[in-house]
Formats: structure tokens, C-alpha cells, sequence
């Protein structure tokens, strides 16, 4: 059955790149030149809600006033289909089996990645190398070398992003009211991090360390040991995944299973969904976690509604037997924007011209900061700006932001700069998080081996293969023996990991898409 759909979306994708998806694209106005009776640009688009809550819970989009301020500013009228996070990669294939296909498509990743379905490399979208270099000069100046070779296919870049000019963003978070009452200093090493999470269990919390399904944002553990699953490195004259290393991948486990039979972390810490793992963070009932430091304002001010007293802080990462800890570095881009190749190009260039104006000192300032008189005042030239503190307002916020589409997405410095906890989290990114992070052999396109064999690929840049992790939270609950980990990475060689193996060692050799990032500290 598999099988069968895949040759179906394949064939699809084809027929959309030769036909047009039968009315042109974009709902019939990929055809048109775009221009309403105002002259403005018109163009549809699909985008992501990035599980921002105001976002997913907005009958139509296209009605918000953030929207419409928008469309005002920058001179345009869009179209706006949202996917939700959660079902992404379900709904963009769909779209590229049905052919309906908006003038521009925003890509959670880089232009061969699952979400596309191969539609870049079917021809379903326009090269954009020649109309960057003469209508986006910023663009092509700002964006880093990396994020461009994950836009790209066969040499021509299809996809602006918006890219990460550090690739280090994951930080570990404390709740360092709770540290000082345990009267230990900040953890240095596993060990030290265990004996923390023991005291922070006696002082009545919950959860010492917070977990989630999947081991998404569990790094903490699994860096230090340099074992996360959904990464490979170079062991002898091959390329592995990371989880190829017994005698790390056990002592991490082991680790687990100590967190887990004492109580640190929640008995039900395969289940937890990303809003309960929120949740139990926002009420207080967490002591340390993971996540991305660009979100330290956001708990901070979340907690202080459940616990005034608290205080959270970021600190570097416990280290291990090999002396590294930290968390992933990412890819170089966070999403990416392909335009419909039945486009016209005039329409294509007023496209990319409005991409580029999201890179000049007004978008920033609206994306930062709202509307003037409204969200902000200026006083003697300086903005006076004060971020929402419920969480209606601060997901409203973020709903506002998710459309500034292409800038460097590490923080936003105009707004973080203005605010105490803006100054921490850029100071702790300077200082904490940029000298920590475990690189990866990266491969661009992925692997086809990984279509071939859909259980045994990374879920993504921060979750492992599907069979690994189901055997990870087995041996951590005790239903198998950790002493087993061999028997499990034979496994998944017996099921295609072999190819999976091969295929990555010689790209590796022949330097054919492969990225390669370097552990860090």
C-alpha cells in the first residue's frame, strides 16, 4: 500500500511540473500576472502555523488585522492557507498529489526534504539564482553559505530561507530558585546533574528533569554522551548513526533508566505531548529542562503567573565521559519559501522583491513591535515598548511574528535588546549556548535509503528513527535489557540500516551533498 501512494504522489508531482497543475497553480492565479485593480500584488501562499496557539485556534487567517496590517505596509494582497504543525508533512504531500498548488509554498526545511515530496526535484518550482542576485541583493548578501546549499538542488537554489547565522540554539534551562534551595552548585557532569535532580525530587518537585515523547528536547543526556540517535558521524572508514556506539549509547540509557526508576522524570514521559510538556513547565512543576534559549522571556513570564517567586536561568550543559554536552546544532535554515514555476516572472520578481523588503528596518520594526500607537510608542525617537505577559497576548504576539518570513531567526535583537530578559537570553546565547552543540554528517538531499526503509530514518533534525526509539523507551521502562543495544543496532542493519550505511559512506567520500558541522566546546 505504501508502495502504491508513492507512485501515485510521484507520478502527480510529474504531471504538475509538465501541466501546471491543470489551471496554472496557485488556484488558477499562478497564470495571471498577479496585480489586483489597486496594482498591488496578489499571490497565494501555504505556509505552517508553527503550533502557535492563536494561529491554529483563528477561523481564517486571511481576516486578522496582523494580516491585513501586513498586506498594508508592504503593498500586497495574500492569500493564506494554513497547515497545522502536527500534520505537515501529511497535508503538504496531499497538496502535491492534488496539484493544487499555491504560487508560493513555505517548507519547514530545505527544498529535498520529506515535506516537499520531491516536488523540487519534479519541477514543480521556478530556479531563483538569476532573479535573487538582481532583485534581492540583502538576501543573497545575509543569507549563509550553508543555508544556501540547503535551498539548493543540482546546483540552482529553488528555496529562500529564513536561516540561522548560529546554528547553536538549544540550551539547558534551571529553575535556579529551586537550585539554591538544593544548596548544590550548577551541574558539571552527568553525575553532578543526577545528584541535582535528587535533591530537587526531596524539595517536593515534581518533575526534576521534564521530558516529552519521541526524546524530542532531551538532549541534555543524550549530548552529553554524544549519542543523539537522529545524527551520524564518521567511525573508522564509515558513516554511522551516532547510536552505532555502544558503550556511549548504554551509559546514556543506563542514565535514563536511573532517572527514570527514582522518579526524575515523569513515569509517562513516552506520552507527554508538546502542550502537556509546556504545561508542566508553565505551572511549576518542573525543575530543568531543554529547549530553545530564544524562548527564555516567554517561560519566564509564563511561570511568573503560577510561581511569582521563580527564577529561571540558562546554564551550560552537563558534560560526559568524553567531555562534550550540549544540544544539536540545526540545519542552517529554519523554513524555506519556493515559488510555483507557472508563475509568470514578473510576478516572480515582485515576489522575491517583497521577500527582500522583509529585510529592511520597517519590517523589522513591525514584526518586532506591532503597530505604532497601538502595540508601541515612540518617545524622543526611541521605541517604548512593553511585551504581553498573558499567554493570549503572548501567543497573539508570536502569531504576528510567524509572518516575517525571511531574516536571521536566532533572536531578534531590536525587540530582545529593549527588555532584561531579552539582554539574558542574547547574553547566554552569546556566552553559554555559542560555545556548546553536537555536530552531525548531514546529507542534502537525504538519503534515498531513507524512503526505501521509512522506520529506520531520523523523524527529524532532534528525533532518531522510529525503531530506535521504540527500543529506547523499552529498555529505559525495563522491558528489555539495556545489555542489549548490540542486538538492537543489528537490527537495524538486518532491516535496511545496511543500506541506509553504505549509501551515506559514499556520499560521504564523494563530497555529493553532505554538510558537515563540527561538535563544538
Amino acid at each position: 500500500m505504501k508502495k502504491q501512494v508513492g507512485i501515485i504522489t510521484a507520478c502527480a508531482l510529474l504531471a504538475a511540473a509538465v501541466t501546471g497543475c491543470g489551471d496554472g497553480g496557485g488556484g488558477g492565479q499562478a497564470s495571471g500576472d498577479g496585480a489586483g485593480d489597486s496594482g498591488k500584488l496578489r499571490f497565494t501562499m501555504s505556509m505552517t502555523t508553527s503550533g502557535n496557539k492563536h494561529a491554529e485556534k483563528s477561523a481564517d487567517v486571511n481576516k486578522e488585522k496582523w494580516v491585513h496590517k501586513l498586506e498594508e505596509i508592504a503593498g500586497v494582497d495574500i492569500e493564506l492557507q494554513m497547515i497545522p504543525l502536527k500534520e505537515f508533512d501529511q497535508k503538504m504531500s496531499l497538496m502535491f498529489a492534488g496539484g493544487d498548488i499555491p504560487d508560493v509554498v513555505q517548507n519547514v526545511g530545505g527544498a529535498t526534504t520529506k515535506g516537499m515530496s520531491g516536488s523540487v526535484e519534479a519541477g514543480v518550482f521556478m530556479p531563483l539564482d538569476d532573479l535573487l542576485k538582481e532583485h534581492a541583493p540583502n538576501i543573497m548578501k545575509l543569507v549563509p553559505e550553508e543555508a544556501w546549499k540547503e535551498t539548493s538542488y543540482d546546483g540552482k537554489i529553488y528555496g529562500i530561507p529564513a536561516w540561522l547565522s548560529n546554528p547553536s540554539r538549544r540550551a539547558l534551562f534551571v529553575r535556579t530558585d529551586l537550585l539554591e534551595k538544593t544548596g548544590l552548585p550548577a551541574p558539571k557532569t552527568v553525575d553532578d546533574f543526577l545528584n541535582v535532580m535528587r535533591e530537587m525530587k526531596k524539595l517536593g518537585v515534581e518533575n526534576p528533569y521534564q521530558m516529552r515523547e519521541n526524546f524530542k528536547y532531551a538532549d541534555t543526556i543524550l549530548g552529553a554522551f554524544d549519542v543523539l540517535p537522529s545524527q551520524f558521524e564518521v567511525q573508522g572508514d564509515q558513516v554511522v548513526p551516532k547510536f552505532f556506539d555502544v558503550e556511549n549509547m548504554t551509559k546514556a540509557l543506563q542514565t535514563y533508566k536511573t532517572m527514570y526508576d527514582e522518579g526524575l522524570i515523569p513515569k509517562d514521559f513516552a506520552s507527554i505531548s508538546s502542550t502537556d510538556y509546556g504545561k508542566n513547565i508553565e505551572s511549576g512543576k518542573v525543575g530543568m529542562w531543554s529547549a530553545n534559549a530564544q524562548g527564555l522571556s516567554n517561560y519566564r513570564s509564563k511561570l511568573k503567573n503560577a510561581v511569582p517567586e521563580a527564577k529561571i536561568e540558562i546554564m551550560p550543559s552537563p558534560r560526559g565521559p568524553e567531555n562534550r554536552g550540549g544540544h544539536l546544532l540545526y540545519s542552517s535554515i529554519n523554513t524555506s519559501y519556493y515559488i510555483n514555476s507557472k508563475v509568470p516572472k514578473e510576478k516572480a520578481i515582485e515576489i522575491i522583491k517583497f521577500f527582500e523588503w522583509m529585510t529592511t528596518p520597517e519590517a523589522e520594526r513591525y514584526f518586532s513591535f506591532g503597530i505604532e500607537g497601538e502595540t508601541y510608542t515612540v518617545d524622543n525617537g526611541k521605541i517604548q515598548f512593553t511585551p504581553p505577559t498573558t499567554p493570549e497576548a503572548i501567543d497573539e504576539d508570536g502569531f504576528r511574528s510567524m509572518f516575517w518570513f525571511v531574516h536571521d531567526v536566532v533572536y531578534n535583537k531590536a525587540r530582545e535588546e529593549l527588555t532584561p530578559d531579552g539582554r539574558d537570553m542574547m547574553r547566554y546565547m552569546d556566552t553559554v549556548v555559542s560555545k556548546e552543540g553536537l555536530g552531525s554528517v548531514r546529507f542534502v538531499p537525504a538519503l534515498e535509503a531513507f524512503s526505501k526503509h521509512p522506520d529506520l530514518a531520523p523523524q527529524g533534525d532532534d528525533v532518531g528513527p522510529k525503531l530506535i526509539i521504540d527500543h529506547m523507551v523499552k529498555m529505559i521502562y525495563g522491558k528489555e535489557p539495556i545489555a542489549d543495544w548490540p542486538k538492537v543496532i543489528e537490527e537495524y542493519k538486518s532491516k535496511g540500516g545496511s543500506d541506509i550505511v553504505k549509501e551515506a559512506t559514499e556520499r560521504y567520500k564523494q563530497g555529493k551533498g553532505v554538510i558537515v558541522s563540527e561538535n563544538r566546546g
